[in-house]
Formats: structure tokens, C-alpha cells, sequence
């Protein structure tokens, strides 16, 4: 064979394939595109996109290649964006959407405050000269002392008592029990004590020096008192708080300050004696309401008949508010914030989401309360809202209805 021609052969065979590869390239890009899956909603795919990059549109699907995940596909309609959004079921079990169900109950409302013991105001004795004197001696005794009741103070030397015991005395010895009566009755004016007065009838002589006692068994507070000093009347000599009974002030939140009443019982705990249940009660909702930190002063009373409890322990305290009516229940995680109003989304049949806007109530623990906005037997979405809210922003659910809710 004539090798020129053998040559032209070959090159016209190459030339016919690289024709033939161009015409085929421009039937592909002139050819119509696929017209998009019809689904069993009736809804078409507008195209394929990552979750975690929504902003990413493929025409076809795959594999995503920023995330080890399939392409989910976006679906069109006329009516999705009124009615919420349409995810694949395949889709929300992977990223581990939870439901729950919208249930009717009572909220236990139970509130954990802390706070610090204190003195009951309300146990406080105060010890005042009722006339003038000159003080001999003082006990051994110092501010903060424990004391019991009729404990010795100081001895006092009271010249106007002196002479009133006297004349008392001359008078008994009479025997007119008028005058003896209204004797008797002035020293009692004076500021002696019945136990004293007694003393004096039992003895028949007048006492120079009269012992000041405690009327009742506490913490000793203030002792104004010094050997040698001279007493006017109506000076306090000592201030005596019992402790029968301590007080604690919690700090309650204005805004779970609802259902707290007074006579309530509380529990608490103290790092002192871990492990165990201290009972008191709620003895006043102070009128009061802390600017600072918008909070209600709540007194309650403690007994402390074993002297346990004392004044500056730490305390862990359980208020338990009263019961409310029966109210819609969710889980308090369900719930999105907009800043202008609170949001639910509700999961329907056939993976159909809609966002619905509820009127929250009280929280205690992991629940809240929904005075509207839901039904209950709905399923509302609990974890995985990131997944919808993506969904729903790709729409415009969640944007559209935040800005119906906007003045115009």
C-alpha cells in the first residue's frame, strides 16, 4: 500500500472522531435540562443543598462536599412558606431531631433560693435602768455571750430603792394594809422586780444592793455596763436576743414571686449538717421590693429548741409555692426566643414542620408553662432546631412571620 495514502487515511479517521466528539458536546449543552422530580406531595425539587452550608445550590444529587452527608433536596410550592417547611425523613433521623408531646399537667413549682441566718428580731430584750444609781459591780460577762435566763448582770446600788424599802417595811410593821398596799405598789413603779419585792418581805430588811438578771436566756448583745459608773434613768444596760427561733431572708426573683404565701412550709439544708432536712416556715412576704436586683425579701422562721442552728450559717433553701390550674406542659428547651415573641415548632405528618407562636407561663425545672399558641397531643421539636430554623430561613417562615408581627 502506497504509505502517502495510508497517512491521508489515518488523518481523515481523526479528524472524523474529533468532529464527531464536538458535535456530541454541543447536543449535550443544547439539550433541555431534566425536568425536576415530581414528589408524592406534589411538591417539585428545586435543587440539592448541604444543611450545614445552605447557601450552596447543586442541580443534582450527590455527595456533599464539604460534609460526609448526602444532599438534601429543597422543594418548591406556592404554599410552603405560609404553612411551614418540608424536610426528609431520612434527613431529621440523622441529625437526631427529638419530639415531644404537649401535655396538660400542674408544675410542681418548687424554687431553690439561698440565704444567710439571722437573729428574730422579734426575741429581743432590752434591760433598762428605771431610776438612778451607781453600779458596783459587773458579772463576767461580754458581748456574745450565751446566756440562760435570771443570769446575774451587775450589782447595782440605788439610793430612791433603798429609801422606798424602808418606808415599805415601816408600813407592813403598822399593820394598815391600805398604806402597806400602796408601799408595796411603789416599788414595784419604781423598777423593782415582784421576785425582788418578795425577797425583801421574806428577809424584813432593806437590801443596799440589788442584782440585775437577765429576763430571758440568749445572746448577749450589748452589756453597757462598767464597775464604778453612775446609771441615769431610762439608760439601757444590756440588750438580750433569744434563740429560740432564728429568721432567714431569701432573695425570691420578682418574677417567681407568684404563689408564695405566708404561714407556707420550707425545708432547707446547712453545709454545717450536711444530710439533713431542717423544716420551717414563711413567716412574711416583706412590702418591699429590691430595685437593684427586682427581688422580694421572703422571712421565714426556723425553731432552734436545740440550739443548733446559729446566726451567719449558709443555707440551702426549698421553697414550695402553691399549686396553679392545670396548663399545657412542654419541655422549657423547645422553645425559641426571637426577641419579640416566643416560638414552638410543631411536627406534623408526612415530616412537615410549622412554626407557631405560644404565650409562655411559669417555669420550674426542665418545664414550662403555655397559656396559648398549642394543642394538646401535639408533637413539637425538643433538639434539632438548628436543622429546621435552617430550613425555615431558607423559606422565610420564621423571618416572614417575625416581621407580620412588626408595627407598620
Amino acid at each position: 500500500m502506497n504509505p502517502k495514502r495510508t497517512i491521508l487515511m489515518g488523518a481523515s479517521v481523526v479528524a472524523l472522531i474529533a468532529l464527531g466528539a464536538g458535535a456530541g458536546y454541543r447536543f449535550a449543552m443544547t439539550r433541555p435540562a431534566k425536568t425536576p422530580i415530581a414528589e408524592a406531595s406534589g411538591h417539585s425539587v428545586l435543587y440539592w443543598y448541604d444543611p450545614m452550608k445552605p447557601d450552596q445550590h447543586f442541580h443534582k444529587p450527590g455527595k456533599s462536599p464539604f460534609m460526609d452527608m448526602d444532599l438534601v433536596p429543597m422543594y418548591g410550592g406556592e404554599n410552603m412558606m405560609d404553612s411551614g417547611v418540608h424536610i426528609d425523613s431520612r434527613l431529621t433521623q440523622n441529625t437526631g431531631v427529638r419530639l415531644a408531646t404537649v401535655e396538660k399537667g400542674r408544675l410542681a413549682r418548687g424554687l431553690e433560693v439561698v440565704g444567710i441566718l439571722a437573729f428574730n428580731d422579734r426575741l429581743v430584750t432590752v434591760v433598762q435602768a428605771r431610776t438612778g444609781g451607781l453600779v458596783e459591780r459587773v458579772y463576767a460577762r461580754a458581748p456574745n455571750d450565751v446566756i440562760l435566763a435570771g443570769a446575774a448582770l451587775a450589782d447595782l446600788r440605788v439610793p430612791e430603792w433603798y429609801g422606798a424599802q424602808m418606808e415599805y417595811l415601816s408600813l407592813r410593821q403598822s399593820g394598815d394594809p391600805g398604806l402597806t398596799g400602796a408601799a408595796r405598789t411603789r416599788l414595784l413603779q419604781l423598777g423593782m422586780s415582784e421576785s425582788l419585792v418578795a425577797q425583801i418581805e421574806k428577809s424584813g430588811s432593806p437590801q443596799a444592793v440589788v442584782t440585775i438578771t437577765a429576763p430571758q436566756g440568749g445572746v448577749l448583745l450589748e452589756l453597757d455596763l462598767r464597775a464604778g459608773m453612775t446609771i441615769l434613768p431610762g439608760q439601757t444596760l444590756a440588750r438580750i436576743n433569744g434563740l429560740n427561733s432564728v429568721w432567714l431572708d431569701a432573695e425570691v426573683p420578682e418574677a417567681q414571686a407568684a404563689g408564695l404565701a405566708v404561714n407556707q412550709p420550707v425545708s432547707a439544708t446547712f453545709t454545717t449538717w450536711p444530710g439533713r432536712v431542717f423544716i420551717g416556715q414563711i413567716r412574711a412576704l416583706l412590702p418591699a421590693l429590691e430595685q437593684g436586683t427586682r427581688t422580694l425579701q421572703v422571712r421565714t422562721e426556723w425553731s432552734n429548741l436545740e440550739g443548733r442552728l446559729r446566726p451567719g450559717m449558709y443555707a440551702q433553701v426549698h421553697l414550695q409555692k402553691a399549686l396553679g390550674p392545670d396548663r399545657l406542659l412542654i419541655p422549657s428547651e423547645a422553645i425559641i426566643a426571637t426577641g419579640q415573641r416566643s416560638v414552638v415548632i410543631v411536627a406534623e405528618e408526612g415530616g412537615h414542620f410549622r412554626p407557631a407562636e405560644v404565650t409562655v407561663g411559669h417555669e420550674d425545672g426542665d418545664r414550662t408553662e403555655i397559656f396559648a399558641g398549642l394543642q394538646p397531643g401535639e408533637q413539637i421539636v425538643v433538639s434539632g432546631q438548628f436543622l429546621i430554623d435552617s430550613e425555615a430561613s431558607l423559606k422565610g417562615v420564621l423571618a416572614r412571620m417575625e416581621k407580620s408581627g412588626k408595627p407598620e
